[in-house]
């Protein structure tokens, strides 16, 4: 579910989307990871991008 993904609720508006992602992204973006870390936040911060683009 996408919304566990963002670590929204169901009842979630577009701005707490937002903020979510922004969240999460910053959280999990690639750059930001360890060299031996890069592939797991790679998975994840794609999941969480094809969290947000379903729910917006």
């Amino acid at each position: 579910d996408p919304r566990v993904v963002l670590g929204v609720g169901p009842n979630a508006s577009k701005e707490e989307l937002k903020r979510a992602y922004r969240r999460e992204a910053l959280r999990w973006h690639p750059d930001r990871a360890a060299e031996s870390e890069k592939a797991t936040h790679e998975a994840r911060f794609k999941k969480i991008s094809a969290a947000y683009a379903r729910l917006s």
